[in-house]
């Protein structure tokens, strides 16, 4: 007899999963010898409203290139690729974080792809969202409501202050079947390494998150939002009692970042290293392996600007405890560039304070037909401080793309699209949300201006 694989699962829904009905159940009283039982009910009621159910329509596509022998046999006017389109639909939740604005965080996951995005309210309104910005790598997304009122925002608790056993609550849209609150602990903070995404540092829980979880909150008994329910490990994607959420304090950095410039800048801090062994720690004068080992400090990095060696082990990130390296890296990757940050080190045996200010990554490239089909064989990044002017650098061209054949060159940045300033990707993907004809690129190359017009 075959054991049942685990598999790690992204919990967003494909519309035409099966539901099986379910068994109906005895209700509990509500009192023994007229004294009030114990119960989640009031904390439930304050914040089930600000959870919604989020379904997504859109087209998933692929490219193919057509090999230049093919096309010269059938003439230059044969298309040099072939495009498929796939319909898909989805479902999965969100969490209302600013009633006034409308703001909603889900995972990128969720509505990666979309081209409409339906919000449906606690109270059965349903309205059309607009996606503000998203981080495959983090796997969050902001989504914003614009003619919502009467709206309901959770608040979010400091999710650095979370303990083993905490009690904690799930509460989202699995297999589409609407709101849903279920209850467990929080098993394990600080979790890594399990390949779902880039940047991980996930709360593990036992309350019971499935399919169409994503994007839900994973909140305390104060009703406070201390995660997003992201990913399960179980049998074929079912609930065994292990679910992992995005930390509260990682979703606040990320959101705000995303509403500042369009998209996630990381902090880099510049080292190189691994998990700490008791072997390592034992060598290097330190009573326990919880820490992040640092075996290379990167020249003109961060780190070395601060006075961190190879050797050190970075024991705390703002006087918050860091337990392995990955947690580490997650943490920096999250805070943001430019971000000025305290670090507890331990050197020789004894513990040192630095603080470092964090640089920004340089390598955050965005492949161009991920923002419009008309740019695709281009890779995009954000400019930064070493260019004279702030806009969309263009990293690299295919050569047979279409956008080389009209012009388009390495290093060009574009700071100008159909007459709008462009100051940075976020910028570029909101001018290409509406998917123009025509694409008037205004490229600064070198120390001269021009256009190149895509049609």
């Amino acid at each position: 007899m075959k054991k049942p694989l685990l598999v790690l699962s992204a919990l967003a829904l494909s519309i035409s999963s099966v539901i099986a009905p379910i068994p109906a159940t005895a209700a509990l009283p509500l009192s023994v010898d007229h004294q009030q039982l114990p119960s989640l009910a009031p904390m439930v009621e304050q914040v089930t409203p600000a959870v919604v159910s989020i379904a997504v329509e859109g087209k998933h596509v692929s490219r193919q290139q057509i090999p230049d022998s093919f096309r010269f046999f059938f003439g230059p006017d044969f298309p040099a690729e072939q495009v498929r389109e796939q319909p898909f639909r989805g479902l999965g939740s969100g969490v209302i974080v600013d009633a006034k604005k409308g703001f909603i965080v889900t995972n990128h996951h969720v509505i990666n792809g979309a081209d409409k995005i339906l919000v449906q309210l606690y109270d059965g309104r349903e309205l059309t969202a607009e996606l503000i910005g998203s981080d495959k790598m983090s796997d969050i997304a902001l989504l914003k409501v614009e003619t919502a009122k009467n709206l309901t925002e959770i608040k979010l608790a400091d999710s650095d202050k979370l303990r083993v056993g905490d009690f904690a609550v799930a509460i989202g849209n699995p297999f589409g079947l609407g709101q849903t609150v279920t209850s467990g602990i929080i098993s394990a903070l600080g979790r890594s390494g399990l390949n779902i995404e880039n940047f991980e540092n996930f709360i593990q829980t036992d309350a019971a998150i499935n399919s169409g979880n994503s994007g839900g909150a994973l909140v305390n008994l104060n009703g406070e939002l201390i995660g997003i329910n992201t990913a399960i490990l179980g049998p074929n994607g079912g609930n065994v009692g292990i679910g992992f959420a995005i930390p509260a304090n990682m979703v606040k950095n990320l959101s705000e970042q995303i509403l500042e410039f369009g998209e996630v800048k990381r902090g880099v801090l510049g080292v190189q290293g691994g998990e700490l062994t008791a072997e390592l720690a034992e060598a290097f004068g330190y009573e326990t392996n919880q820490g992040a080992f640092i075996n290379q400090v990167m020249p003109g990095s961060a780190a070395e600007k601060a006075g961190l060696k190879a050797g050190d082990i970075i024991v705390s990130v703002n006087g918050k405890q860091i337990r392995t390296f990955s947690e580490l890296r997650a943490k920096i990757a999250t805070l943001g560039a430019g971000k000025k940050i305290s670090l507890g080190v331990i050197r020789d045996g004894k513990e040192k304070d630095f603080t470092v200010t964090l640089q920004e990554a340089t390598q955050n490239k965005v492949k161009a037909d991920n923002l419009h089909p008309g740019l695709a064989g281009a890779e995009f990044a954000n400019t930064t401080s070493s260019d004279s002017v702030n806009g969309v650098k263009v990293i690299n061209v295919d050569e047979k793309s279409l956008v080389a054949r009209y012009g388009l060159q390495k290093d060009d940045i574009i700071i100008g699209l159909n007459r709008k300033p462009i100051k940075n990707l976020g910028e570029l993907r909101k001018a290409l949300d509406k998917n123009p004809n025509v694409l008037a690129l205004e490229i600064k190359r070198a120390d001269n201006i021009l256009y190149l017009v895509i049609r």
